[in-house]
C-alpha cells in the first residue's frame, strides 16, 4: 500500500464538505478522484498534500515514498527558458554526470590511496547514475518536452514569457520529469491539444509509479484509470475498472437505492395503514396489536432518501428549418504576422450534420469559426451559409457576455421580450436559483459561465450551432446532458472540443485541420482513429513507392510493426505482473488468518506459492525494464 487515506473530515463553516472520506492507493495502481464540481475533490487532495488541514482523520504515505502534486492553478514563473526549467527536474543526474567525467579525467593523474578513493566514488556514482536511468535523462526532457506540444526551439523561450496556459505545460513536465512513487493531477488536460493529451495517456499508463488524477475528460480516463474513488454527497465509493465501468456501475447502485428506498416506503406505508385500521376497531386486543406493531415500525432501521441530483435541462429548439446546404466554405485562407493558419481549405456541412473540428493548439481552430460567425475576416475565399440558416455562437472565453451585468439582466436584455417569470424558470434550469439571478456575470465561476452561454444558446431558437469547446468547465453530468440535448437538436452543429468523449458521443463526421490543410473523416471520434492511420499510411505509400522514398517507407512501416509489438508485450507484462501481484497479496492475508497460520501443510503450499511468485515478478521485471529501456 502507498497512500491510506482514512476518515478525512473537512467543514468550511457550515458547509460540511467531506464527511469520513476514506480510500487506498496500491504500488503502481492508476485511479481516478471523480465527482461533480464543489464535491470537494481539489479540498481533499490538498490535504493529502497537506497544503490545507483537514478537522480529522489521517492521510499515510509509505515510509520513503514521494509524491508530486500539480494543481490546476500550477504554473512556472521564471526568467529561465522551458528546456531550462524543465532541466532543473533532472539536475541531480546531470551533476551525477558532471562529476563522473571529472572523475575519469582526474584519475588517470592519481595513484594509492587517493586513487582508490576515486575509483569507490566513481563506482557509487555510477550505481546510482544507472539506477536513475542517467543515460536517458537527456531524452525524457526532450521527449517530455515535445509531448506537450512545444518544438525543440520553443525550449528557447523564457517562460515569464508564455502563456498561462503554457506555463501550466511546463510546470506538469516537471513533475512527470521528477518520477516521484505517486502523482497527483488536478486537470492535467486542461491546456493540452488532443495529441499532447494522447502522449500523456501513454506516459501514465507505462509509468513505473502510482498516479491519482482529477480530470472531467472521461476519454483520457477510460484509457488511464483502474480504479475510480467517487466523491458524492461528502463520502468517497471505490469502484474497479475505468471510468465507463464506473459510471454503469454507479447508475445501476443508484437506481438500486431508489428502488430498496421506494420499496421501503411502501411497507411503512403499509404497517401505518394496518395500524390505523387496528386502532379504528377499538377494541382492546386491536389496539394492544396497533401498539406493538408501532413499536416495531418504529424500531426499523430506515433508509436514507437518495438525494436527487440537480441536473441543468437543456433543450434547443430551432425556430425554423434551414435548407439542405448549411454551410459552404471554399479557398479559405487566413494568417497571422508570422503566424500561417490554414490556406485554401474548403468543406460543405449539410442539414442535420454534427461535425467537431479538431486539430494542436494554435492551428486556427477557433479563428475558422469567427471567421464563419463574422467576427474575424479572412485572408480570400469565401464563406456562405445556406438558406434561411440562423447560427447560434457558443465562445469558449465566453466573450459575449458582459462582466458588468447580472445574470437577470443578461439574460433580459438579449431576450427582451421574455416575462420575469420565463427568465427565471430558464435561469433555474441552469441552476441559478432565488438570488444567483442577482449575481455578476464577472463573479461567476468558469462553470457558471459556460451554464449562462448555454442557456442564452438554447434560447436563440437558432438551426445551426457554432460551439468552441462547449464542454470546458462543465462537471460530467452536464456534458451528459448536453450531449443528449445536441443528439435530440434537429439542427446542425459544427463544434471545436478537445473532449475526445464527448466528440464520440455527438459528432457524424470530423474535420480535422493539420498542416494547414483539412480532411473530412464520415463517422465519430473512434472512426477517426481507425482511419487516421490508414490515411497516413497510404499516403506515405503514394509519396514513397520508389528508391530510396520506398526503403524509407519499409523502414518506417517496420519500425512502427516493432513499437506495436513493442507495446503489446509491455501491456501483457504489465497485465501479468498485476496478476501476480494481486495473488501475492492474496497470500499475505490468508497467512494471517489464525486457521492458517495454525496449519503447517497450508502453511507450506502457500509459503511456496509465493516464493514461486515472487521469483516470476522478478523475471518479469527485468523484461519490463529490458522493453522500456529499447
Amino acid at each position: 500500500m502507498l497512500l491510506q487515506v482514512s476518515n478525512i473530515n473537512k467543514a468550511f463553516g457550515d458547509n460540511e464538505l467531506l464527511k469520513d472520506c476514506s480510500f487506498h492507493i496500491e504500488e503502481k495502481e492508476r485511479c481516478a478522484l471523480v465527482g461533480n464540481n464543489g464535491t470537494g475533490k481539489t479540498t481533499l487532495l490538498k490535504i493529502i498534500t497537506g497544503l490545507i488541514p483537514k478537522d480529522s482523520g489521517t492521510v499515510t504515505l509509505k515510509s520513503g515514498a514521494s509524491a508530486g502534486y500539480l494543481s490546476q492553478l500550477d504554473a512556472v514563473s521564471s526568467e529561465n527558458t522551458i528546456l531550462q526549467e524543465l532541466t532543473l527536474s533532472k539536475q541531480d543526474i546531470l551533476d551525477e554526470e558532471e562529476e563522473i567525467k571529472e572523475l575519469s579525467l582526474r584519475m588517470k593523474g592519481l595513484s594509492g590511496d587517493e586513487l582508490k578513493k576515486a575509483m569507490d566514488r566513481y563506482a557509487a556514482l555510477q550505481h546510482d547514475f544507472e539506477l536513475k536511468n542517467g543515460y536517458a535523462a537527456r531524452s525524457e526532457i526532450t521527449g517530455v518536452l515535445k509531448g506537450l506540444g512545444f518544438s525543440e526551439a520553443e525550449g528557447g523561450k523564457i517562460c515569464d514569457h508564455l502563456s498561462g496556459g503554457q506555463k501550466t505545460r511546463v510546470a506538469l513536465g516537471k513533475i512527470l520529469l521528477t518520477k516521484p512513487d505517486l502523482i497527483i493531477l488536478d486537470e492535467p488536460t486542461n491546456h493540452l491539444d488532443i495529441s499532447s493529451i494522447e502522449w500523456l495517456e501513454g506516459f501514465l499508463r507505462s509509468y513505473r509509479g502510482a498516479v491519482l488524477l482529477v480530470s472531467h475528460d472521461r476519454f483520457f480516463l477510460d484509457r488511464v484509470v483502474t480504479k475510480v474513488f467517487a466523491l458524492e454527497n461528502g463520502t468517497v465509493r471505490t469502484y474497479d475498472g475505468n471510468y465507463s465501468t464506473f459510471s454503469e456501475k454507479q447508475k445501476a447502485l443508484r437506481e438500486a437505492r431508489i428502488k430498496a428506498y421506494m420499496r421501503e416506503q411502501e411497507e411503512i406505508k403499509h404497517h401505518e395503514e394496518v395500524i390505523s385500521r387496528l386502532k379504528q376497531f377499538n377494541r382492546e386486543k386491536s389496539i394492544k396489536r396497533a401498539e406493538s406493531r408501532e413499536k416495531l415500525l418504529s424500531k426499523m432501521e430506515r433508509l436514507d432518501k437518495p438525494e436527487e441530483e440537480r441536473e441543468i435541462s437543456i433543450r434547443i429548439t430551432p425556430s425554423i428549418e434551414s435548407g439542405n446546404d448549411v454551410l459552404s466554405v471554399e479557398g479559405l485562407s487566413k494568417s497571422f504576422p508570422g503566424n500561417p493558419l490554414f490556406k485554401d481549405i474548403s468543406f460543405d456541412i449539410r442539414k442535420g450534420e454534427r461535425v467537431a473540428l479538431i486539430g494542436m493548439n494554435g492551428t486556427g481552430k477557433t479563428t475558422l469559426l469567427k471567421i464563419i460567425n463574422k467576427m474575424e475576416k479572412a485572408d480570400s475565399g469565401s464563406v456562405r451559409p445556406g438558406t434561411n440558416v440562423k447560427i447560434g455562437y457558443y465562445d469558449q472565453e465566453h466573450q459575449v457576455l458582459h462582466n458588468e451585468k447580472s445574470l437577470f439582466q443578461e439574460m433580459s436584455d438579449a431576450f427582451p421580450m421574455l416575462t420575469n417569470t420565463k427568465i427565471r424558470n430558464v435561469l433555474a434550469s441552469f441552476l441559478f436559483t432565488g438570488d444567483d439571478v442577482f449575481k455578476l456575470i464577472g463573479d461567476l465561476s468558469g462553470g457558471e459561465r459556460g451554464r449562462v452561454a448555454l442557456s442564452k444558446l438554447m434560447l436563440s431558437n437558432a438551426n445551426f450551432l457554432l460551439l468552441d469547446e462547449p464542454t470546458n468547465h462543465l462537471d460530467t453530468s452536464s456534458k451528459e446532458i448536453l450531449e443528449e440535448a445536441l443528439n435530440e437538436y434537429t439542427g446542425t452543429v459544427f463544434f471545436v472540443s478537445h473532449d475526445r468523449f464527448f466528440i464520440n458521443k455527438t459528432a457524424t463526421r470530423i474535420l480535422d485541420l493539420k498542416d494547414m490543410e483539412i480532411r473530412s473523416y464520415p463517422g465519430n471520434y473512434d472512426y477517426y482513429l481507425e482511419k487516421r492511420e490508414e490515411v497516413t499510411e497510404e499516403a506515405a505509400e503514394r509519396t514513397g513507392s520508389t528508391g530510396e522514398n520506398a526503403l524509407s517507407w519499409a523502414q518506417q512501416k517496420s519500425e512502427q510493426a516493432r513499437i506495436r509489438k513493442q507495446q503489446n508485450d509491455i501491456r501483457r507484462l504489465e497485465e501479468e505482473i498485476e496478476g501476480n501481484e494481486k495473488r501475492t497479496a492474496e497470500i499475505n492475508a490468508l497467512m494471517t488468518d489464525q486457521k492458517i497460520s495454525t496449519d503447517a501443510q497450508r502453511l507450506n503450499e502457500l509459503t511456496t506459492e509465493l516464493s514461486e511468485l515472487e521469483r516470476k515478478n522478478t523475471e518479469l521485471m527485468d523484461k519490463w525494464e529490458l522493453l522500456q529501456s529499447d
